[in-house]
């Protein structure tokens, strides 16, 4: 039998409370209820608030790498079975499966843009969701120029991480000129009250001083009264400090904007997850956000051919090709396969610019150091990404820039430290200033790192010496050339964190 409830109203300073009282009550109650009423049950599916599952970016980004895991059954050891199904799992994955694709994926190196390009779509995509590898040549990161194009023609209402980032740069933009507005009337409210600037009084041409001047910021400056004026700039001109004006600031009422703090990546807080467009989307349909409206709906209309292809720095090649084994890199004037070996040598002279020609290369070559410290930390489980944007080598991303924002920024140094390199005929100033950099560098380095809420990680990688032409290094230069993880076995990585002191923040 189904219950019954009372509803009982009452006004609290204009705002109605509802109580729901059982109906064994009503007796003892009958007496100081004003009215009462029976109400039927509700039904909460038809309260609900219809809700849009989002996409799950666990299951679109699920795999770190482009290879097919195969996991071992459950151990069961009271179970005698288990070791026959084990064993039968074991030779199917030997025999029959395989965890990399077949056939493997196809690369053509570039050497005008010192990249390795992959044009298949249906690659591009898988390596990018598997990995984070690559970046459109068209696109920021993800290669979305399709989408954008039939966006544009009004073939699809999704909603590109180009447009949110417009989106939320031009936001901000607003938002620093709104924040100095409030400054400039708060600083001006204030000289007012301590009588540097007279009160104004009213006219028929607009706001007057009583001498005939202008009021506002126009008294103060012509060339002062746009939105991006200073706080600066305003108290110069009236004699006032600046921690008077931002102190006076964050007592204003109105506070909500001034408490407001960007960072450079343009999210509040350092560890906030980074906007996708997938979760934008999701948003615009659950009617968080505008749906953009569709301008064609005919069927017929003639097919977009995708003009993007994915482009993998030679870091990311080689590490498909050699750490992998799921990447084949194709020579575009003989359109063959480059054989690790002689895809390293290539890579090692391209890492140069121009482009070197010397048949013996160096072991500090650009193109090793930096792929040792890409190596290493794949190999770790970090997401290595490109960090020239951020005056860095690379940036380590947890699980991947879908997820959240860069934690570490990563600058690679060479480091001399074999007995080598400390003789005096070959100790030069050549290797003085790779190994040193100033410490104005350093300062700015770190302080771009400090802003935009990332860890500096400086990667010092031991050089080892380099080979000879003597008879007994003829072992040494096969290494070279066939045996690519004892080559790799001669490099040490140190990592040294490094993080800027602020004197009034890190005071204990």
């Amino acid at each position: 039998m189904l219950a019954r409830f009372l509803i009982k109203t009452t006004t609290v300073s204009e705002q109605r409370e509802i109580s729901i009282i059982p109906i064994c009550q009503r007796d003892s109650m009958a007496s100081g209820l004003d009215a009462v009423t029976e109400a039927p049950l509700l039904q909460p599916e038809t309260t609900r608030r219809a809700t849009t599952s989002r996409p799950n970016l666990n299951e679109i980004y699920g795999l770190p790498i482009p290879l097919t895991v195969y996991p071992v059954p459950t151990f069961f050891p009271t179970n005698p079975l288990w070791l026959l199904q084990f064993g039968y799992n074991y030779i199917y994955q030997i025999l029959f499966a395989s965890s990399h694709p077949n056939p493997h994926y196809k690369g053509i190196f570039s050497p005008e843009t010192r990249s390795v390009h992959i044009t298949e779509e249906t690659t591009a995509k898988i390596l990018w969701q598997q990995g984070f590898f690559g970046k459109g040549n068209l696109s920021r990161s993800e290669p979305t120029w399709l989408d954008r194009e039939k966006r544009r023609r009004g073939l699809l209402a999704k909603v590109t991480s180009e447009e949110i980032t417009k989106k939320r740069r031009e936001e901000r933009k607003e938002f620093k000129n709104e924040r100095a507005r409030k400054e400039r009337e708060t600083i001006e409210q204030r000289l007012k009250e301590e009588g540097k600037i007279p009160k104004a009084a009213k006219a028929q041409g607009g706001e007057l001083l009583e001498n005939g001047q202008p009021n506002g910021m126009a008294a103060l400056g012509e060339n002062r009264c746009g939105p991006e004026t200073t706080l600066e700039d305003l108290l110069a001109s009236t004699g006032a400090s600046a921690g008077e004006g931002r102190g006076r600031l964050e007592a204003h009422p109105d506070g909500e904007l001034q408490s407001t703090q960007l960072d450079r990546d343009g999210i509040v807080g350092p560890n906030k997850p980074a906007q996708s467009s997938a979760d934008f989307n999701a948003g615009q349909r659950s009617g968080n956000g505008p749906v953009p409206t569709l301008l064609l709906h005919n069927n017929d209309v003639e097919a977009i051919t995708n003009e993007e292809h994915l482009q993998l720095t030679l870091e990311e090649a080689f590490f498909l090709v050699y750490g992998l084994g799921v990447l084949d890199v194709v020579d575009p004037e003989t359109h063959t396969t480059i054989r690790a070996p002689s895809l390293l040598h290539l890579f090692r002279r391209h890492s140069y610019f121009p482009p070197t020609t010397t048949p013996t290369l160096q072991p500090d070559d650009p193109f090793m150091l930096s792929y040792v410290v890409y190596h290493h930390f794949r190999s770790l489980g970090w997401v290595v990404r490109s960090g020239i944007k951020f005056g860095v080598d690379f940036l380590l991303y947890n699980r991947g820039p879908v997820f959240s924002h860069a934690e570490f920024a990563v600058v690679i140094l060479p480091s001399y430290g074999h007995p080598h390199y400390s003789k005096s005929e070959v100790h030069g100033k050549e290797i003085e200033t790779k190994e040193r950099k100033s410490w104005w560098w350093l300062h700015c380095v770190n302080r771009v790192q400090s802003q935009v809420k990332k860890s500096l990680l400086m990667v010092y990688v031991e050089v080892p010496p380099p080979t000879s032409g003597n008879n007994n290094d003829r072992d040494m230069k096969n290494r070279e050339t066939n045996d690519i993880s004892g080559l790799f076995r001669m490099y040490k990585v140190r990592e040294v964190s490094l993080k800027r002191w602020i004197p009034n923040r890190t005071r204990d």
